[in-house]
């Protein structure tokens, strides 16, 4: 468990943190080093048996099951998700849950199931305290589709939820029987639990899934017109931090006294939320720092962060300074760049998708390990151990060439010429923007004299349950600048709609004075900067540094209700999420 000290930057965020970096906690957790690395084979999310069979309305249950998370020991008590797969070789529950592959503009209704054990009323210690789904009747979940363009009484907003059997449920329970339209491009996209106050619990438990939208141009076939790997050397890639007891099973820090260590003093329920949560060890895909035995060919990877707080900065590192191997990006959160960017390094937000390939031709016997570097989301880094959370899984080159399937190279460019679909054009969505917002990012103290995020206004922070400040109108395209007074970076993340950034820009922090004259207030500090090339496509999730204003452009195109919150799970519990309405 790790945290960063925040600096002072305004009259909401003159917070403390600790600077404590152990990870273990003698007689109580397990020590990562003692972990073995690279034993576990990595589990392919499409894989034939990893995949729903989806015909009719499938059903998918919620359930708890055991899965061999760590390479040795006893297996791990989880939550995972259930339902007929394509091929037989799994067990009916499994975590992550298995993947949905389906075609854009086609369909699909869902029936969820909420088959947890009604007690005790949660895996994990929960915190009563905060803005909380009832946990009387078992534990609540409700799933959202992360990326998904959905109608709103499918979306899965947190107060949505049902608990075991449908004995109880949210205030704003619809429906369990949940369509989904898929009027979207072909995309990595995500599901995972989303119900009011425990969302970082749940997910850590292992409810979180890939959902993989194909279509004319990406059609997941090796003759599909971009040249794109193929399954199965086509792999998404979920990144997690756990943390385990001795038993092997999960470990969620929630004591007072661990709280005041990290986060300084304050009236600690038992169990406490924490601000921010870090894991000590990587898993990918469900497994412990697994490894994949690839062909000397090019591989997509799909990669997400699924993890609570902890960014990565990703690199592949093959042992030896003379040598090096990047990534080609092709993809972000919602669909294919204008062009492939090479890059040697990757930056991935909690909420994040990239979409990447790598070329591991001339590579055969070696073994390539992909490390992490990121600092942290504070002013002041997060010291990482190069041993354990700097490292994700490995790569052995160790498979021969199939040489029946083609290793073609990637076109120059990806959407906007013959059999590719549209280019993705900034001027055209300015164009069609009819208004613009400005949202704030704040931190301040709870009641208890806890960390509490928030989003806002000019005028100040709001807590979810105030009524929406941000009412599109269906159809309408707007700008929405998004201002961050915090010392932490907060991937942002609105439901509904995919965006474009349009630019970043320093803003004085320390003139900012929220209240009725707040956008007076604001000073901006140089030029705004374009999207760096890798984030120059559709996306859902976006990073915001501190002291910097981030601007979107969005299409709201269905009207109801739907949330924006940061995607630090443990921020967005408590309380850094707002509703929005799309006006009909």
């Amino acid at each position: 468990m790790a945290a960063g000290a925040a600096a002072s930057l305004g009259s909401f965020s003159r917070l403390g943190r600790g600077s404590d970096v152990a990870a273990v906690l003698p007689g109580v957790t397990l020590d990562p080093a003692s972990i073995a690395q690279f034993v576990n084979a990595l589990p392919n999310p499409l894989a034939p048996a990893f995949r729903f069979e989806l015909s009719g309305t499938p059903t998918v249950s919620m359930a708890q099951t055991r899965w061999q998370v760590l390479p040795n020991g006893p297996e791990t008590t989880v939550w995972g998700f259930g339902g007929d797969a394509q091929e037989s070789g799994l067990p009916s529950i499994t975590s992550p849950g298995r993947t949905f592959e389906v075609q854009a503009g086609q369909a699909l209704q869902v029936q969820w199931r909420n088959d947890l054990p009604a007690s005790p009323s949660h895996l994990l210690p929960v915190d009563t305290t905060v803005h909380l789904a009832d946990l009387s009747d078992g534990p609540p979940v409700v799933p959202h589709l992360h990326g998904g363009n959905t109608e709103s009484d499918s979306d899965g907003l947190p107060e949505y939820w049902w608990a075991p059997g449908e004995l109880e449920k949210g205030p704003r329970f619809v429906k369990s029987l949940y369509t989904y339209s898929n009027a979207q491009e072909a995309a990595t996209i995500w599901y995972h639990d989303h119900a009011l106050g425990i969302t970082r619990l749940n997910v850590y438990a292992g409810l979180a899934g890939f959902y993989i939208v194909r279509d004319a141009y990406d059609t997941g076939l090796p003759d599909n017109p971009l040249r794109l790997p193929a399954p199965p050397y086509d792999i998404p890639l979920a990144i997690q931090d756990r943390m385990f007891d001795l038993d092997n099973q999960l470990f969620y820090p929630s004591s007072p006294a661990l709280a005041a260590q990290l986060f300084g003093p304050a009236d600690y329920p038992d169990p406490t939320i924490f601000a921010e949560f870090f894991g000590d060890v990587i898993i990918v895909n469900g497994k412990a720092w697994p490894k994949l035995r690839v062909e000397p060919r090019k591989y997509r990877f799909r990669l997400l962060n699924g993890s609570d707080t902890r960014f990565y900065n990703l690199f592949m590192d093959l042992g030896v300074p003379w040598m090096s191997l990047g990534f080609v990006q092709v993809g972000t959160d919602q669909g294919l760049l204008n062009a492939p960017v090479a890059t040697p390094k990757l930056s991935l937000a909690p909420g994040e998708r990239l979409d990447v390939v790598v070329d591991f031709s001339g590579l055969a016997g070696q073994t390539i390990i992909l490390r992490n570097n990121a600092p942290g989301t504070f002013k002041r880094p997060l010291v990482l151990d190069p041993r354990t959370t700097g490292r994700i899984m490995a790569f052995e080159v160790s498979q021969p060439l199939d040489r029946s399937v083609p290793d073609l190279p990637l076109p120059a460019t990806l959407r906007g010429g013959p059999g590719q679909p549209p280019a993705v054009s900034l001027p055209a969505e300015l164009a069609k923007v009819s208004h613009t917002r400005q949202v704030f990012l704040y931190e301040g103290m709870d009641p208890r004299g806890r960390l509490k995020p928030a989003l806002g206004t000019t005028a100040g922070p709001l807590d979810f349950h105030i009524a929406s400040t941000e009412t599109p109108s269906r159809g309408s395209t707007e700008v929405w600048e998004i201002f961050n007074t915090t010392p932490d970076t907060h991937p942002i993340h609105l439901h509904l709609v995919r965006f474009l950034v349009v630019n970043r820009q320093r803003f004085d922090v320390r003139r900012f004075q929220p209240g009725p004259t707040g956008a007076q207030s604001i000073r901006f500090q140089g030029q705004p900067r374009p999207a760096a090339a890798g984030e120059a496509g559709w996306k859902d999730t976006v990073q915001v540094p501190p002291g910097e204003v981030v601007r979107i452009v969005a299409t709201f195109d269905r009207p109801g209700r739907y949330v924006w919150h940061c995607h630090i799970l443990s921020h967005e519990d408590h309380e850094m999420m707002r509703p929005f309405d799309v006006q009909p």
